[in-house]
């Protein structure tokens, strides 16, 4: 009688080419976040508190103008004239300052706000600040986006092969994306701590001159927790990740099978609207967590945690703070996911990977 060969450990719900989640995702990242980079930049500095005053006063009329906040940057000097824009239609030159910034709490002011910090800051510091911050973020963004997209890509079909009979629906792209945003997060937290600091040390006499030396900073006045401040903030995060990747895989299955441009254009749409309706409903914590990362003020860390945080941008700078920065958010975000998502189903499409 022929004995029975011993049984083997089954590997058929291991995805096949799983690599290719993780070197389309990087590539997709890179290229989004390079295109998108100014934005990144003002959106930082909408969502910190560090750049008000600046920015008050570049909204204010002409002939209340009190002299700008000195911005330590190697092209800028105390007999800069100050950048006074134009008023929109309709501001009457009797506002105050304060009248103005009231003024500018509605939607349209959020892109006006946007447009006036892309300036002025290209003619105080050089168009070259307007990518401050892209070395980090790419450091950043390519394992970051590898990382999620590998996790999640190879996640949820090992949910459904091993959990839900291989169908992938909601709940498996629920769990696959809150899983890949909880990894992504605890992996990439020091890298945009970096990132942060870099893009809002020109509000600072000593601006960082590179990254090493921003770490070196970090290192010596806060020790290894400074790197992960604003964790907690990112936990929370991974809400909009779970939330986006649940949209897309929805909207994209309307739009999958019509063939040629129209679905390539409706992948575009996909990525964007997913992208825009998750950042819309999760925005708070980006502010939360870029206060978080931000440098000590005066000799003391003003904001110390989530919950502390939350409490203090309410009580001192109303709900609406909470939002400070969304309008460059947006046009930051919503066009580089288009680019991401499309890069990344290009390559996957290329490598016959579901």
């Amino acid at each position: 009688m022929a004995s029975t060969p011993p049984p083997s450990f089954s590997t058929n719900w291991i995805p096949a080419k799983s690599w290719t989640h993780f070197v389309a995702g990087g590539l997709g990242g890179m290229c989004g976040a390079i295109v998108t980079s100014p934005f990144d930049v003002v959106k930082t500095r909408l969502q910190s508190n560090m750049f008000r005053h600046s920015l008050a006063h570049d909204r204010a009329p002409h002939h209340l103008a009190t002299p700008r906040p000195h911005l330590a940057t190697a092209s800028s000097s105390s007999n800069t004239p100050s950048f006074r824009p134009r008023m929109p239609a309709g501001a009457h030159p009797a506002h105050t300052a304060a009248q103005v910034a009231h003024t500018s709490r509605n939607i349209l002011w959020a892109f006006y706000d946007t447009a006036l910090l892309i300036r002025s800051i290209h003619k105080y510091e050089g168009s070259a600040a307007l990518f401050k911050g892209l070395g980090p973020t790419l450091v950043g963004v390519v394992p970051a986006r590898s990382i999620n997209f590998f996790t999640y890509g190879n996640g949820k079909q090992i949910i459904a092969n091993k959990f839900n009979n291989g169908i992938e629906d909601t709940w498996v792209f629920l769990t696959a994306g809150a899983l890949a945003g909880i990894v992504t997060s605890t992996a990439t937290n020091p890298i945009w701590v970096v990132k942060t600091r870099l893009q809002l040390s020109a509000s600072q006499s000593q601006p960082f001159t590179s990254s090493l030396a921003c770490i070196r900073h970090i290192l010596a006045h806060e020790g290894i927790p400074g790197l992960y401040k604003g964790l907690s903030a990112s936990y929370l995060g991974c809400a909009e990740s779970t939330i986006q990747w649940t949209l897309y895989e929805n909207f994209k299955s309307s739009v999958r099978g019509r063939g040629g441009a129209t679905e390539w254009l409706g992948m575009l749409g996909a990525a964007g609207a997913a992208k825009m309706i998750a950042s819309l409903i999760t925005y708070p914590h980006e502010v939360v967590r870029t206060r978080l990362r931000q440098p000590i003020e005066n000799g003391r860390v003003k904001y110390r945690g989530l919950i502390q945080t939350f409490t203090v941008v309410i009580r001192e700078e109303g709900v609406r703070s909470l939002y400070g920065g969304l309008s460059a958010h947006l046009l930051r975000v919503v066009p580089n996911a288009a680019v991401m998502y499309s890069i990344y189903e290009g390559l996957l499409a290329w490598y016959g990977v579901s």
